[in-house]
């Protein structure tokens, strides 16, 4: 059984010193990772990743996820490389097939149905692959060489088969986790599911019997590597409280009303309770789904931060 590790991710960067600050005060709670989304009108993932890390003395950094679409694998190879030595060999990459449309539409990237999405994530890891391991650019090489310079590679070799740094696919529908039981060392499922018939990026709150069978899948597709995956989940949602059940009637009520109040208490993208009870939780839903690696997001640091030492 794998030992916990604990992430939190980034909203915004409201100042210099106040970004530092954060981070900082993540390490001293006893968070492992530093995670960066990719979204429009957020913060840039590789600039944040190497100021993360830059702020501590040993927090990972990584994305949760990197939108696929977004990137040409060459130049995210150039990108990844750089974080991974300016931190000192601190990064992990998560990777994802995207979900917002209206992103695609503002970037004026075209928006394809989820199988091209997920055809370009998996070709864009096995490219990745392919540079992380490879000689490098034949015309740039007498240049390089010229000068005394070595290629640009990643400093970790624990990922994309042992040339880059360790890969997170992310994701809920069976093409993305298709792609992450072959390739990935880490597999991420999100709670928020797309309401099917709504318009992309309409959501709902995943189930415990969702995120079973959704392990379940990804062992199956997996083989013999299912027994090396860390298992990442991404809580959406923590709050102490004396009274779990009171304040998963008050979340039923007002946003997740197409769950019950016993399916809000067991499903693992929620942790509510005493202290006690959310390590409790954690150390079950380790037993029940393999989830060893578990992040929430900004607002929530500072809530599950002082219970991290009770896990």
């Amino acid at each position: 059984m794998r030992d916990f590790r604990f992430g939190f991710n980034f909203f915004d960067i409201p100042s210099r010193g106040e970004f530092a600050e954060r981070c900082r005060r993540g390490e001293g709670y006893g968070f492992d990772v530093a995670l960066v989304p990719d979204h429009l009108g957020a913060p840039a993932p590789f600039p944040t990743m190497v100021a993360a890390a830059d702020a501590t003395e040993r927090l990972r950094v990584g994305t949760l996820v990197l939108n696929a679409g977004f990137w040409n694998a060459h130049l995210l190879a150039r990108e990844v490389a750089t974080a991974d030595r300016l931190t000192g060999g601190r990064v992990e990459l998560g990777l994802g097939a995207g979900h917002m449309k209206w992103e695609f539409d503002a970037a004026g990237i075209p928006w394809e149905p989820m199988a091209a999405r997920a055809e370009l994530m998996t070709r864009t890891i096995e490219e990745l692959a392919a540079l992380f391991g490879g000689d490098g650019y034949e015309r740039h090489r007498p240049v390089a060489e010229h000068f005394g310079l070595t290629e640009l590679a990643p400093v970790q070799r624990s990922g994309f088969g042992g040339s880059g740094p360790p890969l997170l696919v992310g994701g809920t529908g069976d093409t993305v986790l298709r792609t992450a039981a072959r390739y990935a060392d880490i597999v991420g499922i999100a709670g928020a599911y797309q309401v099917k018939g709504e318009p992309p990026g309409t959501f709902r709150l995943g189930t415990a019997a969702e995120a079973q069978e959704r392990v379940r899948f990804v062992r199956e597709q997996a083989g013999d590597r299912a027994d090396g995956i860390e298992w990442n989940v991404l809580v959406q949602h923590v709050q102490v409280t004396p009274d779990r059940r009171a304040v998963a009637e008050r979340l039923r009520a007002e946003r997740m009303r197409d769950m019950t109040v016993e399916e809000i208490l067991d499903t693992p993208f929620v942790l509510l309770g005493t202290p006690d009870q959310i390590a409790g939780q954690i150390r079950e839903r380790r037993e029940r789904f393999g989830f060893s690696y578990v992040t929430v997001h900004a607002p929530f640091v500072d809530v599950l931060g002082p219970v991290i030492e009770r896990v």
